[in-house]
């Protein structure tokens, strides 16, 4: 089957595998070569091949994020195959308070080799410090043209050079249920916002509560907020308002923008529409607050989140028996269905033979492929077919991604970093402990730089 492909309008923008020969020459290559930057042309590469020094002693290369730890294992599994084939050693060096330490570490000149963010916006800030080596300087322009659309490789880019390389993609515009427990009550599922706040009705009236939502996240606590009024305005200004939102061409207290608060303010304030109210959305972890929809009975029927919050599910739920999704329904119908995104872009600090392999590496699909299989992870690569996903929940969302009209990725991660990792994660702290919509959104706005 043809690999998912993902259609977005331009307004923005386990087994070990045998390593395939090709790889495995890259790799080869850049232990002997990759001091310097490598030339696009095949020629050229041929030429520096002949000339390069005798290979090195492979040494080892870092790599800094932050992942939950059943998402490092994860990775830490696709990267092994790199370490067999190389000699290669990566350190992987996970924080919770990644933003801060990585500040921290460039200001105290101990960068890592490699980094994975999760804002674009940030990395477009550090490659305007000057902080960042453009991946071509490690992978030839044409394997990543190959590797991925243009949209991927424009939202990489910064000043006409690309900084980052997408490692994967989070779909978020997706509610969370449980077939069995939607069975046994005869629950319909909603295509409709007017459908989805009757169904919410519904089971209020018979006793159970609608929705379960965490904000907690560390440092990073209020993301989940974020997405929620990105996905309301997607559904009632249109694309075309969401893009000057982003881009500070409207403020951030426009009248729209107040609209998708105030509409999401409704929802989580509702009495019976959220377990614990807002007080226990507030001290919930985005992870935690998805477990509410296996209890028995149900502590609550519907969870928005992304396709990574199957990472957090308990061991033994079976896909299409205990959880399933469905697209978050339109609101203004002329808007249609927008799906909502967001992803990790890896970017080079520093350029060593070491790191310039590794990156090779990623950019290939055999990372992906393994990520794949374990579960709880879409790729934005083309060449990672529907068969590589392990069941049939994430087979649709593969789907979903491929066959959506408008697709647009998360608003604050695309925003400048003190805005939409900080303001905006704080803003939707303080509106859901009881700020006004105008008053949260009003001091964003001021702050943006």
């Amino acid at each position: 089957m043809e690999a998912p492909r993902l259609n977005v309008s331009p307004v923005f923008n386990v087994k070990r595998p045998v390593l395939m020969t090709s790889l495995l020459l890259s790799v080869a290559f850049c232990l002997s070569a990759c001091s310097q930057p490598l030339a696009s042309k095949p020629e050229n590469r041929a030429t520096a091949l002949a000339e390069s020094p005798a290979q090195q002693t492979p040494g080892s290369v870092t790599i800094f994020g932050q992942f939950p730890p059943e998402e490092q294992e994860k990775f830490e599994q696709t990267i092994l195959p790199f370490e067999e084939e190389t000699g290669i050693d990566v350190v992987l060096e996970f924080e919770n308070n990644f933003n801060s330490l990585l500040s921290m570490r460039i200001a105290s000149f101990n960068k890592p080799d490699l980094a994975i963010l999760p804002q674009p916006g940030l990395m477009a800030d550090l490659a305007a410090d000057g902080q960042l080596i453009p991946i071509t300087e490690a992978v030839d322009i044409h394997a990543l043209r190959a590797a991925y659309s243009d949209t991927w490789l424009d939202l990489g880019e910064t000043n006409g050079e690309i900084y980052g390389l997408w490692n994967r993609v989070s779909v978020k515009s997706l509610v969370w249920y449980r077939p069995t427990a939607f069975e046994e009550k005869s629950y319909d599922i909603p295509r409709t916002w007017p459908e989805l706040m009757a169904l919410s009705d519904r089971i209020v009236a018979d006793g159970g509560t609608p929705w379960c939502i965490g904000l907690e996240s560390g440092a990073a606590t209020g993301w989940p907020g974020t997405d929620w009024i990105e996905d309301i305005l997607l559904r009632t200004a249109g694309p075309e308002t969401y893009r000057q939102w982003i881009s500070h061409q409207i403020s951030f207290d426009s009248p729209p923008v107040l609209a998708a608060f105030e509409s999401f303010g409704e929802l989580i304030n509702k009495p019976g529409y959220v377990d614990g109210g807002s007080e226990k959305v507030l001290k919930t972890g985005y992870a935690e607050s998805v477990l509410g929809i296996f209890n028995n009975p149900p502590s609550c029927y519907l969870h928005r989140q992304g396709n990574f919050i199957a990472n957090f599910f308990p061991e033994g739920k079976a896909p299409r028996i205990d959880y399933d999704v469905f697209l978050l329904p339109p609101i203004d119908e002329k808007f249609g269905t927008p799906l909502l995104i967001a992803g990790e872009t890896i970017v080079m600090f520093n350029h060593t033979p070491e790191s310039a392999a590794l990156m090779q590496y990623l950019a290939t699909p055999t990372p992906h492929k393994i990520w794949a299989g374990l579960g709880g992870f879409i790729s934005p690569q083309k060449d990672v077919p529907l068969e590589a996903y392990p069941d049939a929940v994430t087979q649709t969302i593969a789907q979903i991604l491929a066959d959506a009209d408008v697709v647009r990725f998360d608003g604050s991660d695309l925003m400048p970093g003190y805005v939409g990792s900080n303001l905006f994660w704080q803003g939707m702290v303080d509106f859901v402990g009881g700020r006004s919509a105008a008053e949260v959104t009003t001091e964003i706005d001021k702050g943006w730089p």
